[in-house]
């Protein structure tokens, strides 16, 4: 993905509180469930890195993540990149309240140019991975995990 891509925005409604998909999107053992088992620790504090490797058939991904701002039920933003590899992005969770329903947008945007020739850094793959996090994992376990 390059700077010059338009960013990624999911959008998805859920049928809880503000409070239950924040716990969701910054408490440890919840992120564990729905986002990436191997996160081995998480604070929601603003200058927090965690790292941790994600493997893709014979390719290592050590994801790096920093948090540079957050809003307590509102917002929290990562500049995500990979170890080893040129590229990195802001990723923005955005909580919404609706009533008694949430609105969590995400967006993905391009800061530093990723490399062309791996698949995983394309933007369908970024496309299709978003939409399974927050379309189906979140969703899945938010429905099974109700508050």
């Amino acid at each position: 993905m390059k700077k010059t891509a338009k960013p990624i925005v999911v959008e998805q409604l859920f049928d809880t509180s503000v409070e239950n998909v924040w716990s969701s999107i910054t408490v440890l053992d919840r992120m564990q469930q729905w986002f990436f088992n191997n996160i081995p620790s998480f604070e929601p504090i603003v200058g927090f890195e965690t790292q941790f490797i994600i493997q893709v058939e014979d390719r290592v991904f050590p994801h790096i993540w920093k948090l540079t701002e957050v809003v307590p039920l509102k917002k929290i933003t990562y500049d995500w990149s990979y170890e080893g590899y040129s590229g990195s992005a802001l990723v923005v969770f955005e909580l919404i309240e609706k009533g008694d329903q949430t609105l969590v947008k995400l967006t993905s945007t391009v800061v530093e140019d990723f490399p062309d020739n791996i698949p995983e850094f394309k933007r369908e793959s970024g496309v299709e991975g978003w939409n399974y996090f927050i379309k189906k994992s979140l969703k899945d376990y938010l429905e099974e995990h109700e508050e």
